[in-house]
């Protein structure tokens, strides 16, 4: 085969649009990506969205490693002997691999040395950022810490989910990425070291670190659900079991209420004060039931008209 080939590595449906692109531009020789998981109440196997995308695409092989460090793995990838393994929202390589290919590079949904992690677009949102953008990066040992080849910066719509962003995003990967291989065989990149000092975290978020802090002003109380949303969604506790919220909208960043939490309904809206400023709920899901907008909610609510929303103790979390 042609030293010539493109290996790409990913997993969600975040990567498709990139391994699409590459595909279309370039032509990808294989694609690496997670084993099928169990997924739902019956535990089904479930093959991951991009390996759904490289069959429909006519890409082999397709490899689905449980060790990356497997010597077959490594022995069939490095017959491939292609000269760019492209990454996007996969795991770590280790040096067994990277040492394959002329470059190896990760597109990075963030503007790094911004939100090295697993998860930037959450955190971005969480932070209040008003831009973002994408990396381009040589993959290293040092997660997410190798030189820049290209970075393309976006705006952050105000009031933005995490889901939302991320579709914002995926179609930049995706260029980006094609601009980088392009860039690449031209020999037209320098690779430019990151400023370490300018890093920040953007580490994966989990449930139990979803609870939502009402004791915190109404924007970074919006910022904080939106960031959560759609996954894993930011959670509270409403009669002792947990409500979440995915979407909501600022009402007054100044109202000032003797109690955070505190939540009343009349026909038309659900408001719950913070700290500071009051905030609407336009989109949660009551404990048992599906996603649903507020407007749903109200329509069928039966019980109190007011209350307070508890931020619970680190023993409720579990």
């Amino acid at each position: 085969m042609s030293n010539s080939a493109i290996v790409f590595f990913g997993t969600p449906g975040f990567a498709v649009p990139t391994l699409k692109r590459l595909h279309q531009e370039w032509g990808v020789a294989a694609v690496v990506t997670a084993p099928d998981a169990p997924v739902g109440r019956g535990r089904h196997l479930q093959p991951p969205p991009v390996k759904v995308a490289a069959e429909q695409l006519g890409i082999a092989p397709i490899f689905q490693p449980s060790r990356l460090n497997d010597p077959a793995f490594i022995a069939a990838l490095a017959s491939i002997s292609a000269d760019i393994f492209c990454v996007l929202a996969f795991r770590i390589l280790p040096t067994s691999l990277l040492a394959l290919p002329a470059l190896a590079f990760n597109v990075h949904p963030s503007l790094l040395p911004k939100f090295r992690g697993a998860a930037p677009i959450a955190h971005t949102i969480i932070a209040g950022e008003r831009e973002t953008g994408v990396t381009t990066f040589v993959l290293s040992q040092r997660v997410d810490a190798g030189a820049i080849l290209l970075q393309q910066r976006v705006p952050v719509p105000d009031g933005v989910t995490a889901g939302e962003l991320s579709d914002l995003l995926a179609p930049l990967c995706a260029e980006l990425a094609s601009q980088t291989i392009a860039g690449w065989r031209a020999g037209a990149l320098v690779p430019v070291p990151q400023d370490d000092s300018q890093a920040t975290a953007a580490p994966k978020i989990h449930p139990e670190t979803a609870i939502i802090n009402w004791n915190a002003d109404a924007r970074s109380v919006r910022n904080f659900i939106h960031g959560y949303s759609p996954e894993p969604g930011a959670w509270t506790l409403l009669d002792n079991q947990r409500l979440k919220i995915y979407r909501v909208r600022i009402l007054d960043e100044h109202f000032s209420s003797p109690v955070a939490g505190a939540w009343q309904m009349d026909r038309d809206r659900w408001e719950v004060c913070c700290a500071c400023g009051r905030l609407e709920l336009l989109e949660v899901q009551l404990p048992g039931r599906r996603r649903m907008s507020a407007a749903d909610v109200l329509r069928g609510w039966r019980s109190a008209r007011s209350g307070i929303f508890v931020v619970p103790s680190p023993t409720a979390v579990s």
